[in-house]
């Protein structure tokens, strides 16, 4: 993962190769690749400068449906969607319609909203018929967490055995 950088890589296709195919479609020597990334990750890296900014995330975008995606479950708290780079064959996010940035800036309004997002996880996870075989839920928090949106959101991961620890 590459921290916030990602969300734009991961638009592109999940990597960096087809983000610097996007930019230039020619063979890429791996010194142009990395020299790319470095100054990529210069401008995004950190995460608090980010949070900060008053343009949209990617999920406000998808809330309100300037972005496409495959939502599942939605209602007045939050909504439910395919994540677009799956890390297990079930990959799902849930996000809250109020921006919150990550549990680290959580408020203890928050409480309410925060406790909706996990069961909201179990009723998609019942919806979805995987509740019985098992998932995992997991909730990123900062660059060294693997966050790679500036807003709160839980990943629903299932259809595979999980392991331990995770990565």
């Amino acid at each position: 993962m590459l921290g916030v950088g990602s969300i734009w890589i991961r638009c592109l296709g999940g990597n960096i190769w087809t983000a610097y195919s996007w930019l230039k479609p020619s063979k890429p020597d791996l010194w142009v690749v990395q020299a790319f990334t470095v100054k990529f990750l210069r401008i995004f890296r950190d995460t608090s400068r980010v949070s900060h900014m008053s343009e949209m995330t990617l999920f406000e975008k998808i809330i309100a449906r300037e972005i496409p995606a495959e939502i599942l479950y939605e209602d007045d708290l939050c909504l439910c969607f395919r994540d677009i780079a799956p890390q297990a064959p079930v990959h799902l996010l849930v996000v809250p319609k109020k921006p919150i940035v990550r549990v680290a800036e959580a408020a203890a309004e928050d409480k309410e909203v925060l406790g909706h997002l996990l069961l909201t996880a179990q009723l998609v996870a019942k919806q979805e018929g995987f509740v019985d075989d098992g998932f995992r839920v997991v909730i990123n928090n900062g660059a060294d967490g693997g966050e790679a949106v500036p807003h709160l959101h839980v990943h629903i991961l299932a259809g595979r055995k999980m392991t331990w620890p995770p990565g």
